[in-house]
């Protein structure tokens, strides 16, 4: 059995009288690669802005390899080592592709202030690092060539491979990502299969995604959770999931006989 690494247990926000997600729990297997699906409106970016301290939870337990998540701040979380990409894309938009990667790699930068106005030797040394990781992470994406144009300026397919890179570069365990097919074509989505698959592969990282598309959930994800109403209907592969009736009502209705 793996090591579970994110175990998220009985989580539940209420925002006024409606609750968002209720007695959300998850148990993510280091190397593994899981889905969370639902109906729109089922509460998944919610349960993705739990995990992330965007919201508080008013309920319940997240721990990271153990350590309890609860309280912290959004950049303590992904230093903590949980890195998301979004629904709708949030690059820097006038900044360049390099800096877009680069600025996130400060999540694991240890000099102090002084030492980055003095230029000291091992801030210069950390800088240098930090490019470097940031060039490397763009040639994975196939995006060393756009290194110097802003980011606004990429097409919708390379702008998604770019938040993928960008998280990487904070080093995470967990990488989250929000419906990252939205928008692309069939063979954008094609080619974004593949990357997910050597994502995990070569960063060593644990992967829970969001996503409508289910051919895509189907071909690579192991497991999979279905949320309605922030309720959790269904769990286990994407097999099992496809034909529970709970699983096939919330996203077709019931069906007259």
């Amino acid at each position: 059995m793996s090591t579970v690494l994110l175990d998220v247990k009985d989580a539940s926000i209420a925002f006024g009288g409606l609750k968002a997600v209720d007695r959300f729990a998850l148990e993510l297997p280091q190397g593994s690669l899981q889905g969370l699906i639902g109906p729109n409106g089922a509460g998944k970016t919610t349960v993705f802005n739990l995990l992330t301290g965007v919201y508080p939870a008013d309920t319940g337990s997240i721990a990271l390899a153990g350590r309890s998540l609860r309280g912290l701040r959004p950049y303590q979380i992904a230093a903590a080592g949980i890195a998301r990409t979004f629904q709708n894309i949030r690059l820097f938009g006038n900044l360049s592709v390099l800096d877009n990667v680069r600025i996130a790699t400060h999540c694991r930068t240890m000099g102090s202030l002084a030492g980055s106005v003095l230029r000291g030797a091992a801030s210069v040394g950390e800088e240098r690092a930090m490019e470097e990781r940031a060039h490397m992470l763009l040639e994975i994406f196939g995006l060393d060539t756009r290194a110097d144009e802003q980011a606004r300026n990429l097409p919708y397919g390379d702008q998604r491979r770019l938040e993928i890179a960008r998280a990487l570069s904070t080093s995470p365990s967990v990488l989250l990502l929000d419906e990252p097919a939205a928008g692309m074509n069939p063979h954008e989505k094609l080619a974004l299969k593949a990357l997910v698959q050597k994502v995990r592969k070569d960063f060593a990282v644990t992967i829970l995604l969001i996503e409508h598309d289910m051919g895509v959930v189907m071909d690579i994800c192991e497991h999979l959770t279905v949320l309605d109403h922030g309720q959790i209907i269904a769990v286990g592969t994407p097999a099992e999931v496809q034909k529970d009736p709970k699983v096939i009502e919330a996203y077709l209705g019931i069906v007259e006989a």
